[in-house]
């Protein structure tokens, strides 16, 4: 690491903190030559494999954006898609990888959504998993009527029997 006032290619670490978000590490460092401090703040990079071959990184608000339309006209809010586009993030950065497939982050995106908006989880998966008929729908729809029957506990706020 450089120091940003005198170029010395030295510097020690001072004190080290997490990000309030834990995504992130936050350093205080004291350069060795001239002895000023400066921090610095370190993120392992996470990349996204699209279809075509072309990396980019991951974007938060991408997911945000994706799951919004999904969930057009229904009673949930911003708050909602930010956490649960953290939860996304959370569950890709646990795997370890540094980059990942796009197809793995649209399966990322399902369970959550399905536990916050079952009509939002059928629009995202009619379209992520390239519903062609009405047997799709109707096959999806039966799954989540067994996995979620009509005033189980376990059924999300907003469900299907609506």
């Amino acid at each position: 690491m450089y120091c940003p006032f005198c170029r010395n290619p030295d510097s020690r670490v001072v004190d080290s903190r997490l990000a309030d978000d834990g995504s992130s590490i936050r350093r205080r460092r004291q350069c060795t030559e001239c002895g000023r401090r400066f921090s610095t703040v370190e993120t392992a990079s996470l990349s996204v494999a699209k279809r075509s071959g072309v990396a980019e990184p991951f974007s938060r608000s991408k997911v945000i954006s994706g799951v919004r339309k999904a969930c057009q006209g229904r009673p949930v809010t911003e708050d909602d898609l930010a956490m649960l586009a953290q939860e996304v993030e959370e569950s890709i950065r646990a795997s370890g990888a540094a980059e990942i497939d796009a197809n793995d982050v649209g399966l990322a995106i399902l369970a959550p959504l399905q536990r916050l908006d079952l009509v939002a989880y059928l629009r995202f998966a009619s379209v992520y998993q390239a519903f062609e008929s009405l047997d799709d729908f109707e096959k999806s729809i039966k799954e989540l009527r067994r996995e979620y029957p009509a005033g189980s506990a376990g059924a999300p706020a907003r469900s299907v029997a609506e």
